[in-house]
Protein backbone atom coordinates (compact mmCIF):
# COMPACT_ATOMS: atom_id res chain seq x y z
CA UNK A 1 0.00 0.00 0.00
CA UNK A 2 1.11 3.43 -0.81
CA UNK A 3 1.71 5.77 2.11
CA UNK A 4 0.27 8.56 0.29
CA UNK A 5 -2.82 6.71 0.43
CA UNK A 6 -2.97 7.40 4.31
CA UNK A 7 -3.96 10.73 3.80
CA UNK A 8 -7.56 9.88 2.82
CA UNK A 9 -7.77 6.16 2.78
CA UNK A 10 -6.06 2.95 3.88
CA UNK A 11 -6.67 -0.51 3.14
CA UNK A 12 -9.53 -2.53 5.65
CA UNK A 13 -8.12 -4.24 8.42
CA UNK A 14 -10.63 -6.96 8.60
CA UNK A 15 -13.29 -8.22 5.21
CA UNK A 16 -16.40 -10.95 5.89
CA UNK A 17 -19.52 -11.94 4.98
CA UNK A 18 -22.64 -12.27 7.69
CA UNK A 19 -25.42 -13.99 6.28
CA UNK A 20 -28.86 -12.81 6.52
CA UNK A 21 -31.66 -15.07 7.88
CA UNK A 22 -33.03 -15.57 4.17
CA UNK A 23 -29.37 -17.26 3.18
CA UNK A 24 -28.29 -13.77 1.28
CA UNK A 25 -24.65 -12.60 2.76
CA UNK A 26 -23.56 -8.44 3.36
CA UNK A 27 -19.76 -8.00 3.00
CA UNK A 28 -18.12 -5.84 5.14
CA UNK A 29 -14.98 -4.40 5.45
CA UNK A 30 -13.59 -2.50 8.85
CA UNK A 31 -11.17 -0.29 10.25
CA UNK A 32 -9.78 0.33 13.78
CA UNK A 33 -9.28 -2.41 16.30
CA UNK A 34 -12.24 -4.62 16.44
CA UNK A 35 -13.10 -3.39 20.67
CA UNK A 36 -13.34 0.58 19.37
CA UNK A 37 -16.50 2.29 19.32
CA UNK A 38 -18.22 1.11 16.01
CA UNK A 39 -19.25 3.60 13.37
CA UNK A 40 -21.24 2.90 10.43
CA UNK A 41 -20.34 3.47 6.90
CA UNK A 42 -23.12 3.72 4.06
CA UNK A 43 -20.99 4.51 0.93
CA UNK A 44 -21.77 6.19 -1.98
CA UNK A 45 -23.16 5.24 -5.50
CA UNK A 46 -21.77 2.03 -6.94
CA UNK A 47 -18.62 1.80 -4.13
CA UNK A 48 -17.78 -1.47 -2.51
CA UNK A 49 -17.13 -1.76 1.15
CA UNK A 50 -13.14 -1.17 0.42
CA UNK A 51 -13.31 2.68 0.19
CA UNK A 52 -13.05 4.05 3.80
CA UNK A 53 -12.24 7.47 5.37
CA UNK A 54 -10.46 9.37 7.91
CA UNK A 55 -7.39 6.57 8.62
CA UNK A 56 -5.73 8.93 11.01
CA UNK A 57 -9.09 10.39 13.06
CA UNK A 58 -10.60 6.41 13.17
CA UNK A 59 -6.93 5.56 14.73
CA UNK A 60 -6.60 8.37 16.98
CA UNK A 61 -10.36 8.18 18.46
CA UNK A 62 -9.84 4.54 18.06
CA UNK A 63 -13.14 3.85 16.30
CA UNK A 64 -14.79 0.77 14.31
CA UNK A 65 -15.09 1.66 11.64
CA UNK A 66 -17.67 -0.62 9.22
CA UNK A 67 -18.28 -0.15 5.92
CA UNK A 68 -21.62 -2.33 4.55
CA UNK A 69 -22.25 -3.23 0.86
CA UNK A 70 -25.72 -2.64 -0.54
CA UNK A 71 -27.35 -5.90 -1.94
CA UNK A 72 -25.72 -6.75 -5.23
CA UNK A 73 -22.42 -4.03 -4.71
CA UNK A 74 -18.81 -5.72 -4.02
CA UNK A 75 -19.67 -8.96 -1.34
CA UNK A 76 -23.21 -8.77 -0.63
CA UNK A 77 -25.85 -10.97 -2.18
CA UNK A 78 -28.55 -9.06 -4.76
CA UNK A 79 -31.48 -9.12 -3.61
CA UNK A 80 -34.54 -8.04 -6.52
CA UNK A 81 -36.82 -5.38 -5.55
CA UNK A 82 -35.77 -4.78 -2.12
CA UNK A 83 -37.11 -1.62 -0.54
CA UNK A 84 -35.28 1.00 2.05
CA UNK A 85 -37.02 -0.83 4.74
CA UNK A 86 -34.87 -4.08 4.12
CA UNK A 87 -32.05 -2.55 3.94
CA UNK A 88 -32.61 -1.35 7.52
CA UNK A 89 -33.59 -4.77 8.45
CA UNK A 90 -30.32 -6.06 7.11
CA UNK A 91 -28.37 -3.52 8.89
CA UNK A 92 -30.61 -4.49 11.83
CA UNK A 93 -29.33 -8.09 11.96
CA UNK A 94 -25.57 -7.41 10.76
CA UNK A 95 -25.72 -4.71 13.88
CA UNK A 96 -26.87 -7.69 15.85
CA UNK A 97 -24.45 -10.26 14.96
CA UNK A 98 -21.35 -8.33 14.70
CA UNK A 99 -21.88 -7.19 17.95
CA UNK A 100 -22.05 -3.15 17.26
CA UNK A 101 -25.37 -2.54 19.06
CA UNK A 102 -27.50 0.60 17.67
CA UNK A 103 -24.65 2.60 16.24
CA UNK A 104 -24.34 6.03 14.52
CA UNK A 105 -23.90 5.94 10.74
CA UNK A 106 -21.79 8.03 8.15
CA UNK A 107 -23.47 8.35 4.88
CA UNK A 108 -21.63 9.64 2.02
CA UNK A 109 -23.84 10.37 -1.52
CA UNK A 110 -26.24 8.13 -2.89
CA UNK A 111 -26.05 6.27 1.00
CA UNK A 112 -28.27 9.22 2.62
CA UNK A 113 -31.51 7.58 1.98
CA UNK A 114 -30.24 4.61 3.10
CA UNK A 115 -28.63 5.46 6.40
CA UNK A 116 -32.03 7.89 6.86
CA UNK A 117 -33.94 4.79 6.73
CA UNK A 118 -32.33 3.27 9.34
CA UNK A 119 -32.69 6.40 11.53
CA UNK A 120 -36.54 6.57 10.99
CA UNK A 121 -36.78 2.31 11.23
CA UNK A 122 -34.52 2.97 14.94
CA UNK A 123 -31.85 0.50 13.53
CA UNK A 124 -29.24 3.68 14.23
CA UNK A 125 -28.33 6.22 17.30
CA UNK A 126 -27.47 9.19 15.13
CA UNK A 127 -26.70 10.10 11.35
CA UNK A 128 -24.27 12.25 9.82
CA UNK A 129 -25.21 12.66 6.12
CA UNK A 130 -22.01 13.88 4.04
CA UNK A 131 -22.92 15.91 0.12
CA UNK A 132 -26.19 13.49 0.72
CA UNK A 133 -28.19 12.71 -2.10
CA UNK A 134 -31.57 14.59 -1.86
CA UNK A 135 -35.14 13.78 -1.83
CA UNK A 136 -35.18 15.69 -5.58
CA UNK A 137 -38.49 13.67 -6.30
CA UNK A 138 -40.79 15.00 -3.55
CA UNK A 139 -40.26 18.73 -4.79
CA UNK A 140 -40.53 17.85 -8.80
CA UNK A 141 -42.66 14.62 -9.17
CA UNK A 142 -46.74 15.54 -8.14
CA UNK A 143 -47.80 12.67 -5.59
CA UNK A 144 -50.33 11.40 -7.81
CA UNK A 145 -47.54 10.99 -10.49
CA UNK A 146 -45.34 8.88 -8.11
CA UNK A 147 -48.42 6.77 -6.46
CA UNK A 148 -47.71 8.57 -3.30
CA UNK A 149 -49.98 10.40 -1.33
CA UNK A 150 -50.29 13.79 -1.71
CA UNK A 151 -48.38 14.91 2.05
CA UNK A 152 -46.01 12.06 2.22
CA UNK A 153 -42.37 12.77 3.73
CA UNK A 154 -43.34 16.48 3.98
CA UNK A 155 -43.74 18.33 7.65
CA UNK A 156 -46.77 19.60 7.84
CA UNK A 157 -45.71 23.03 7.65
CA UNK A 158 -42.98 22.63 4.51
CA UNK A 159 -43.91 25.55 2.52
CA UNK A 160 -44.28 24.57 -1.06
CA UNK A 161 -40.72 23.69 -2.63
CA UNK A 162 -40.70 25.59 -5.57
CA UNK A 163 -37.47 27.53 -5.13
CA UNK A 164 -36.00 23.93 -4.74
CA UNK A 165 -37.33 22.50 -7.30
CA UNK A 166 -36.16 25.64 -9.54
CA UNK A 167 -32.88 24.67 -8.80
CA UNK A 168 -32.67 21.16 -9.67
CA UNK A 169 -30.13 20.71 -13.06
CA UNK A 170 -32.24 19.93 -15.82
CA UNK A 171 -30.28 16.47 -16.53
CA UNK A 172 -30.80 15.26 -12.57
CA UNK A 173 -34.78 16.41 -13.12
CA UNK A 174 -35.44 14.24 -16.46
CA UNK A 175 -33.65 11.63 -14.54
CA UNK A 176 -35.78 11.82 -11.56
CA UNK A 177 -39.14 12.50 -13.76
CA UNK A 178 -38.00 9.47 -16.01
CA UNK A 179 -37.48 7.14 -12.92
CA UNK A 180 -40.72 8.37 -11.51
CA UNK A 181 -42.92 7.69 -15.03
CA UNK A 182 -41.09 4.22 -15.36
CA UNK A 183 -39.37 2.54 -12.20
CA UNK A 184 -38.94 -0.61 -14.53
CA UNK A 185 -37.16 0.93 -17.19
CA UNK A 186 -35.21 3.57 -15.83
CA UNK A 187 -33.29 0.59 -13.36
CA UNK A 188 -33.02 -1.19 -17.14
CA UNK A 189 -31.09 2.21 -17.88
CA UNK A 190 -29.16 2.28 -14.99
CA UNK A 191 -27.78 -1.35 -15.47
CA UNK A 192 -26.42 -0.55 -18.36
CA UNK A 193 -23.85 1.78 -15.97
CA UNK A 194 -19.84 0.76 -15.39
CA UNK A 195 -17.23 1.48 -13.73
CA UNK A 196 -15.45 3.26 -15.78
CA UNK A 197 -18.75 5.26 -16.62
CA UNK A 198 -19.30 6.25 -13.07
CA UNK A 199 -15.89 7.57 -12.65
CA UNK A 200 -16.07 9.64 -15.70
CA UNK A 201 -19.05 11.10 -14.47
CA UNK A 202 -17.42 11.82 -11.38
CA UNK A 203 -15.01 13.83 -12.34
CA UNK A 204 -16.67 15.41 -15.39
CA UNK A 205 -18.76 17.03 -12.42
CA UNK A 206 -16.48 17.65 -10.04
CA UNK A 207 -14.76 21.32 -9.13
CA UNK A 208 -11.07 22.01 -8.11
CA UNK A 209 -11.14 21.37 -4.98
CA UNK A 210 -12.52 17.94 -5.51
CA UNK A 211 -10.49 16.93 -8.35
CA UNK A 212 -7.55 17.80 -6.34
CA UNK A 213 -8.98 14.61 -4.15
CA UNK A 214 -9.28 11.98 -7.01
CA UNK A 215 -6.88 13.00 -9.01
CA UNK A 216 -4.52 12.30 -5.80
CA UNK A 217 -2.83 8.57 -6.91
CA UNK A 218 -3.69 6.98 -3.64
CA UNK A 219 -7.48 7.90 -3.73
CA UNK A 220 -7.92 6.85 -6.85
CA UNK A 221 -6.46 3.46 -7.00
CA UNK A 222 -9.00 3.35 -3.99
CA UNK A 223 -11.59 4.68 -5.52
CA UNK A 224 -11.35 2.67 -8.91
CA UNK A 225 -11.06 -0.25 -6.59
CA UNK A 226 -14.02 0.20 -5.03
CA UNK A 227 -15.84 1.13 -8.11
CA UNK A 228 -14.60 -2.12 -9.83
CA UNK A 229 -15.80 -4.46 -7.21
CA UNK A 230 -19.14 -2.03 -6.53
CA UNK A 231 -19.63 -3.32 -10.36
CA UNK A 232 -18.16 -6.54 -10.21
CA UNK A 233 -21.83 -8.43 -10.15
CA UNK A 234 -23.11 -6.10 -12.86
CA UNK A 235 -25.04 -2.91 -12.51
CA UNK A 236 -28.24 -4.83 -12.47
CA UNK A 237 -27.43 -6.74 -9.53
CA UNK A 238 -26.93 -3.34 -7.66
CA UNK A 239 -26.54 -0.15 -8.44
CA UNK A 240 -29.22 0.04 -10.78
CA UNK A 241 -31.72 -0.35 -7.99
CA UNK A 242 -30.23 1.53 -5.96
CA UNK A 243 -30.41 4.70 -8.21
CA UNK A 244 -34.15 4.26 -8.53
CA UNK A 245 -34.81 4.08 -4.95
CA UNK A 246 -32.99 7.63 -4.25
CA UNK A 247 -34.54 8.66 -7.39
CA UNK A 248 -38.01 7.77 -6.30
CA UNK A 249 -39.79 9.86 -3.43
CA UNK A 250 -38.27 8.47 -0.47
CA UNK A 251 -40.88 6.74 1.10
CA UNK A 252 -39.77 6.71 4.61
CA UNK A 253 -41.12 9.91 7.09
CA UNK A 254 -38.22 12.28 7.51
CA UNK A 255 -40.70 13.97 10.22
CA UNK A 256 -40.81 10.45 12.35
CA UNK A 257 -36.52 10.29 12.79
CA UNK A 258 -36.11 11.13 16.28
CA UNK A 259 -32.22 10.28 16.77
CA UNK A 260 -29.87 12.94 15.73
CA UNK A 261 -29.27 14.00 12.55
CA UNK A 262 -26.13 16.57 10.98
CA UNK A 263 -26.15 17.32 7.07
CA UNK A 264 -22.62 18.42 5.57
CA UNK A 265 -22.22 20.20 2.40
CA UNK A 266 -18.86 21.56 0.57
CA UNK A 267 -19.42 24.73 -0.24
CA UNK A 268 -18.37 23.90 -3.89
CA UNK A 269 -20.56 20.95 -4.00
CA UNK A 270 -23.25 21.67 -7.30
CA UNK A 271 -23.78 17.75 -8.14
CA UNK A 272 -25.52 15.95 -4.40
CA UNK A 273 -27.89 19.01 -3.32
CA UNK A 274 -29.90 21.86 -5.18
CA UNK A 275 -29.77 23.71 -1.72
CA UNK A 276 -27.03 22.28 0.21
CA UNK A 277 -29.75 20.13 2.25
CA UNK A 278 -31.17 23.80 3.34
CA UNK A 279 -35.12 21.52 2.31
CA UNK A 280 -34.12 18.29 3.78
CA UNK A 281 -33.03 19.90 6.98
CA UNK A 282 -36.28 21.57 7.48
CA UNK A 283 -37.91 18.67 6.79
CA UNK A 284 -35.75 16.35 9.63
CA UNK A 285 -37.00 17.37 13.21
CA UNK A 286 -33.94 18.69 15.00
CA UNK A 287 -31.21 18.48 12.39
CA UNK A 288 -28.51 20.61 11.83
CA UNK A 289 -27.06 21.71 8.68
CA UNK A 290 -22.99 22.73 8.12
CA UNK A 291 -22.08 24.38 4.88
CA UNK A 292 -17.86 23.88 5.02
CA UNK A 293 -16.36 27.12 3.13
CA UNK A 294 -13.91 25.87 0.01
CA UNK A 295 -14.69 22.65 0.22
CA UNK A 296 -16.72 20.66 -2.46
CA UNK A 297 -18.28 16.71 -2.85
CA UNK A 298 -15.33 15.56 -1.37
CA UNK A 299 -16.00 16.54 2.14
CA UNK A 300 -16.08 13.38 3.81
CA UNK A 301 -12.02 12.77 2.76
CA UNK A 302 -10.80 16.20 3.50
CA UNK A 303 -13.14 16.95 6.55
CA UNK A 304 -13.42 13.55 8.59
CA UNK A 305 -12.38 15.01 12.09
CA UNK A 306 -15.62 17.58 12.42
CA UNK A 307 -17.73 15.17 11.07
CA UNK A 308 -16.84 11.89 13.10
CA UNK A 309 -16.33 14.22 16.40
CA UNK A 310 -19.90 15.70 15.95
CA UNK A 311 -21.56 12.64 15.30
CA UNK A 312 -20.19 10.85 18.22
CA UNK A 313 -20.99 14.07 20.35
CA UNK A 314 -24.39 13.73 18.79
CA UNK A 315 -24.98 9.88 19.27
CA UNK A 316 -23.62 10.37 22.90
CA UNK A 317 -25.99 12.85 23.43
CA UNK A 318 -23.68 15.50 24.08
CA UNK A 319 -24.49 17.89 21.25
Amino acid sequence: MMAIMNRYVTAPARLGETPLPDGRLVGWAEWGPEDGVPVLLCPGAATSRWLGFGPDVVAARGLRLVSLDRPGLGASTPHPGRTFADFAADVRHLAARRGLGRPPVDANSQGAPFALACAEAHVVAAVAVVSGADDVASAVVPAAASGAPADEGRRPDEPAATGFAAAVPAHLRELVERTAADPRGAEEFFAGFTADAMAHLVRTNSPACDLAVYQDPGFDAAYRRALDEGFAQGAAAGYARDAVLAMSRWPFALDRITVPVDLWYGAHDASHSPDHGARLATRIPGARRHVVPGAGGSLLWTDPGPILATLLDRAAGKG
